[in-house]
């Protein structure tokens, strides 16, 4: 009888003990700061999460005495590049974003690429008169300029498919800045065609944003073109396979002559 009292006394005192411990632990604990990472699908990740008040501390005094902050939750995440993000660890999205526009000028070396004078054997005139550069030939500007991949088209909008013109607007980002926004169209004749006309819609975005660079801009000046006319096109008169209707076209002195479906 003794020997229980004296066992149910220990237990009572045990629990209080216990009870006690941990209300002094509540009030005496260190406040853990949390950094959030994502750790899907890297099991290491888990392991800069510190777990303890001393693991913190530590941490802040290695960034403190070498100077090497630890990365923000922007640049924790897998996979992601310090280029993906602005100054202020945020990332950009090209959709929205005029990061960069008018920083600063780009180096002499890639401006005087992007407003050389334009070689008259590169420019083409269509039949209607209208004289352009071929599309691939901006890309081969460009990709001179800034070198392969240091530019690209960001979309700024849906696709916008109409009943005859597709059309789309595109960000021009050279070496991670916004250079240039214009939108693209191409006109389409059979519902078939529309992903030929969606392409074609992006190169007509890019030559317009081109012109912000100062490329080809010879295209855009009427006495450049009144003169290129004169020393390098010249006009025919053509007749239509078919309609057998007659008009005047408009072709380079060094093309061959029109065959089909015009025929001079």
């Amino acid at each position: 009888m003794a020997s229980r009292t004296l066992s149910r006394s220990f237990s009572l005192f045990k629990g209080c003990a216990a009870e006690s411990y941990r209300a002094s632990y509540r009030k005496n604990a260190v406040p853990i700061p949390f950094r959030f990472a994502s750790t899907t699908g890297n099991a290491s990740a888990s392991n800069t999460v510190p777990s303890t008040a001393k693991e913190v501390n530590v941490k802040e005094e290695i960034a403190r005495k070498t100077g090497e902050a630890e990365p923000s939750s922007a640049e924790a995440s897998v996979g992601e590049t310090p280029r993906n993000y602005s100054g202020d660890g945020t990332r950009i999205d090209w959709s929205r974003s005029y990061s960069g526009l008018s920083v600063e000028p780009f180096a002499k070396e890639a401006s005087d690429v992007l407003q050389a004078p334009l070689d008259p054997f590169d420019v083409e005139i269509k039949p209607d008169g209208l004289i352009y550069l071929p599309e691939i030939k901006y890309r081969r500007i460009l990709n001179k300029a800034f070198g392969p991949g240091g530019w690209g088209l960001a979309p700024r909008s849906e696709t916008n498919v109409g009943a005859k013109v597709v059309s789309r607007e595109y960000a021009l980002v050279c070496l991670g800045r916004l250079v240039a926004v214009a939108r693209g169209e191409q006109e389409y004749f059979d519902p078939s065609g529309i992903p030929t006309a969606t392409e074609a819609c992006k190169s007509n975005a890019l030559m317009r944003c081109c012109k912000d660079l100062g490329v080809a801009s010879e295209l855009w000046d009427p006495r450049f073109i009144r003169e290129f006319k004169a020393k390098h096109c010249q006009t025919v008169f053509a007749e239509h396979a078919t309609t057998k209707m007659k008009k005047k076209l408009y072709r380079r002195k060094d093309q061959p002559k029109f065959e089909y479906p015009w025929k001079e």
